[in-house]
């Protein structure tokens, strides 16, 4: 069973967070889980004067993702930083290039869920994941969420990332925050979840 995550993270935030998705993906029976992140559309330059260049050597081994490689999975996982609401542009740039598997139907039936990072905690939650999943709809995509039987949802005692329909995690707007043990157990959750029902979709 194919699990594949597949991310973009300026800072290291949304690069956390998968890392948490992989290990839960990876405690499912026959799960095969390889992370992999899309193509960088900044300029060098512009990535060095941000900071964001030092900060992602943390995960420049990992391997870029490829949009024909997406049909040999079971089940995608994606994560994303919030653009206002929205994806980031390096996602979406990526996501576009999938119409020749979206004219071949070759994503129908397979499992897609998303991740997200914002930096505040009304920045877009809700509306990246949910605005992620027209697309995964018209490709054919199975989309799953987190169910609440993931109690880490309900936490109130303190400032915490988590919807019901992606894990996610708060980065503060200078991206000083780091992903909290809350949030990465709840992205953990989701990719344990996700890969269990691709099991049993793939036993029928």
């Amino acid at each position: 069973m194919n699990i594949q995550i597949v991310f973009y993270s300026m800072y290291g935030h949304v690069y956390r967070m998968a890392e948490a998705v992989a290990a839960g993906a990876g405690e499912v029976a026959g799960a095969e889980v390889a992370i992999y992140q899309v193509p960088e559309l900044v300029p060098d330059e512009a990535l060095a004067q941000s900071g964001a260049k030092q900060a992602r050597q943390a995960f420049a081994h990992v391997p870029l993702a490829e949009v024909d490689r997406l049909a040999e999975a079971d089940a995608i996982i994606f994560g994303t930083p919030t653009r206002f609401g929205n994806m980031c542009a390096q996602m979406r740039n990526f996501l576009d290039r999938a119409t020749k598997l979206w004219l071949a139907g070759s994503l129908i039936g397979k499992v897609g869920s998303v991740f997200v990072s914002t930096a505040s905690q009304h920045g877009g939650q809700e509306t990246t994941i949910t605005s992620f999943y027209n697309t995964l709809i018209h490709l054919g995509m199975i989309v799953v969420g987190v169910p609440y039987s993931e109690t880490r949802l309900l936490d109130m005692k303190e400032i915490t990332g988590g919807t019901p329909y992606g894990a996610t995690t708060l980065a503060d707007a200078d991206g000083s925050r780091q992903p909290s043990a809350n949030e990465l157990a709840i992205a953990q959750f989701q990719g344990r979840h996700v890969a269990q029902i691709a099991a049993k979709l793939a036993r029928k």
